[in-house]
This record gives structure tokens, C-alpha cells and sequence, in this order.
């Protein structure tokens, strides 16, 4: 028998946290109006610590404001349960404790928890994983369900994850307003770094949805008001290798017809490369909780401003991160009915005590479905060979 729901959300913030907090505190006072529901505030960091706050009858009667909003009421952190070594410098627990699943396990059972409910990405959902095997090891009959959260969409094998259509929908807008410092001085490039690790999607995704607003207006090209001067002149994502030297002597081309070269790249583009720099150096590589290079300190976009300035002639640079403008946003309209989808599946499972990570599932026929936790996993490549993608850099002339 249910009688207390818990709520966590984890990670970066997407388009989605909080208006799926929404959802699930809305459809938990339906199923049941007797059920106490907690949101641990800041994710795993609260479960540790057992801090979380209680759902109200207000809160339940007002749920629905949270879908008009972006972030998360209750909070985020980066929080890897497996990582000892950074829980204890955090201070997240005990020094000398060396099992951090067994201090959440039994904060869950203290809380008297009995569904678990996690919105992140495939850190935050790999981590449920390995919160859910140790508790079904030790026979703790607890139900864990994760809604699929991240901006990159790049979560194995999920086709659509929550929040990344916001993301470039948003990402789009600020470009929009960038791209009009084109002509803030001569020969001026223009950089906007689009947030993705390993996957260009988001940076794809931007582009398209980007051009889509530019091929729609009028222009007037004899006062300077031009849609080759607004373009995107080139689109680099992590999944393509990028020439320097050939992509230099287009741009410069395009430098000298059009006054300016903008440049849609996704901040894991490259990262190889400035990782391999740094290491030649001696440099340290920051990096997160979980391993991953810390990519605001290493700043691709400058490394690649920095790379072609000179060789195109560009005399004014300027690199802009539309991430954090993206990402805190509300969601729009789709990931809406997307969000609503999978809370309405994630509760009904949690109650049937069927496990997993809701998702339309890509080995399975775009079903969606509960994805088994073992089967999830981050850094889905973007498939730079679909026709919407190719297609894009042929009008933009870059292939």
C-alpha cells in the first residue's frame, strides 16, 4: 500500500523540471489524495542529507503553476551516489563511510518512501540505477521510476527526451538577437556556443530551428538588411571532425562577401583536441563528479574563436552561450504534451511497481514505455547523416 511518494530532480536544468514536478504531484493527488508526496530539495544531495520539503494541500491544489515556469522549485546538484571520494570532500558524507547507496537506502526507508521518482538525465538516471539495484538487493520494496530530462538528447535509447525541443526552440530566439552584432564593427565573426558534450543535436536542432525564423522574413539587402549576412555560416558538432584549414579558406570567403561569419558550434566540439593540448602542457583537466571535463573552465568556444580570427581576418569576435538561457526556460508546447505523456505512464508503473526510465524507445519501435535501467545510457551520438541535417549545411555551403 502507497503512503508517501518522493520527488527529486538532478543534474542540469532543463525545459521540463519543474512543470513534471507538477505533473507528478497533480497525478498523485488524483490517484491518491491520501498519499503523502516530498520533493528532496537539490536531488541526491537532499536524499543524503534527508532534507526535503512536503507537499501541501496547497501545493497540490496549485500544482499546475509549476508547468508555466522553468528550472526546478525544489532545487538541483550533481550528485554521483558511487562517486565516494567526491561525496565526502562535499561533505555529503561521513569521512571514513565508503557506501553512500547504503546511506541513501536507508534515508528512503527512515523517510518511509515507497515510490521514487528521479527527472534527470542519464548521470541522474544511471545513478537511480545503481540506487535501485542495491535496494532490490537488500529486499527494500521501494519502486523507482525516472523521467528522462536533458537538453542534449542524447539518452540511450531514448528518442525524445524532455525538455531539448524548449532548448533549441530557445536557443533559436537568442541567436536571433546575437546575430544582429553582426555588423557591430567590420569583418566581425561571431561564435554562439550551443551546450552538448558528446552530442550535436542541440546544436543541430538550434540551427534548423534557427533558419526556419531567418528563410521566413523580409529582407531589404540595399540598405544592408540581409538574410547572407543573418545566415549561419557553418554548424560544427562533436560527431564531425572539423578541417581548420579548409573550413578557414571557406569562411574567409564568406568573410570577404558578407562582412561577418557566424558560427553555430556545440561546446563539445573539439574537446578532444584541448583536452590533448592541455595533457601536452601539463596542464590539469577539470573535471566533474562524474568524470566528465569541465567544459565552462576549458571554453571551447574561445579555443575556436581563437582558431580561425586570424585566418579569416576577422577584427571583431564575439562568442556567446545561449546554455543557461536556453535551459532555464519554460517548456513550450510540445514538451508539454511530451512531459504530460510520460508522467501519466511513470505514475501508472510506479503504482504497478514496474521499474524503469519512461521513454519512447528507440530498440523497441518508438514505444513508449518503462526502459529497463541497465539499458540506459548517456552520449547517444547525433546522426549527422540525416537528410534535415545534410541538407542544412548544403544551403548554408558548408558541404
Amino acid at each position: 500500500m502507497v503512503q508517501r511518494v518522493a520527488i527529486l530532480t538532478a543534474g542540469g536544468f532543463a525545459p521540463c523540471l519543474s512543470a513534471a514536478i507538477g505533473g507528478l504531484i497533480t497525478r498523485y493527488a488524483e490517484a491518491g489524495p491520501e498519499w503523502e508526496i516530498i520533493c528532496y530539495r537539490h536531488g541526491y544531495e537532499g536524499l543524503l542529507k534527508g532534507d526535503y520539503v512536503l507537499v501541501t494541500p496547497e501545493v497540490r491544489d496549485r500544482a499546475h503553476l509549476l508547468t508555466r515556469f522553468g528550472g526546478s522549485p525544489v532545487g538541483n546538484s550533481r550528485v554521483k551516489l558511487t562517486n565516494t571520494a567526491d561525496l565526502i570532500k562535499r561533505g555529503l558524507i561521513p569521512d571514513g563511510e565508503d557506501d553512500a547507496l547504503d546511506i541513501a537506502a536507508s534515508q528512503l526507508e527512515k523517510d518511509g518512501v515507497d515510490i521514487l521518482h528521479t527527472v534527470g538525465g542519464d548521470d541522474t538516471n544511471s545513478t537511480a540505477a545503481d540506487l535501485a539495484a542495491y535496494l532490490a538487493e537488500h529486499n527494500y520494496d521501494l519502486t523507482v521510476v525516472g523521467l528522462p530530462k536533458t537538453i542534449d538528447n542524447d539518452i540511450v535509447p531514448i528518442r525524445q527526451s524532455l525538455g531539448a525541443d524548449t532548448a533549441a526552440e530557445q536557443g533559436a530566439l537568442f541567436a536571433r538577437n546575437v546575430m544582429a552584432e553582426h555588423n557591430a564593427g567590420p569583418h566581425t565573426m561571431i561564435v554562439h556556443e550551443v551546450m552538448g558534450r558528446n552530442c550535436g543535436w542541440l546544436t543541430a536542432a538550434t540551427a534548423r530551428k534557427y533558419r526556419t525564423w531567418l528563410t521566413a522574413q523580409e529582407w531589404l539587402p540595399s540598405i544592408g538588411l540581409s538574410q547572407d549576412a543573418w545566415d549561419i555560416h557553418a554548424v560544427y558538432v562533436p560527431e564531425k571532425e572539423v578541417d581548420l584549414a579548409a573550413e578557414a579558406d571557406r569562411l574567409k570567403k564568406v568573410m570577404n562577401a558578407t562582412g561577418c561569419v557566424n558560427i553555430f558550434l556545440s561546446e563539445g566540439a573539439g574537446v578532444e583536441t584541448i583536452v590533448a593540448e592541455m595533457e601536452a602542457r601539463g596542464d590539469e583537466v577539470p573535471r566533474d563528479a562524474f568524470g566528465h571535463v569541465r567544459l565552462d573552465q576549458i571554453n571551447p568556444g574561445n579555443w575556436f574563436a581563437k582558431q580561425f580570427a586570424g585566418m579569416i581576418g576577422a577584427q571583431k569576435v564575439l562568442v556567446q552561450k545561449s546554455g543557461y538561457f536556453a535551459r532555464s526556460a519554460a517548456p513550450n508546447g510540445f514538451d508539454l504534451d511530451l512531459i504530460g505523456q510520460m508522467v501519466k505512464l511513470g505514475v501508472q508503473c510506479a503504482l504497478d511497481n514496474v521499474p524503469g526510465v519512461i521513454g519512447h524507445d528507440e530498440d523497441d519501435n518508438d514505444i513508449l514505455r518503462p526502459i529497463e535501467f541497465p539499458r540506459i545510457a548517456g552520449h547517444k551520438p547525433f546522426d549527422v547523416t540525416q537528410d534535415w541535417y545534410t541538407t542544412l549545411l548544403q544551403d548554408i555551403g558548408q558541404e
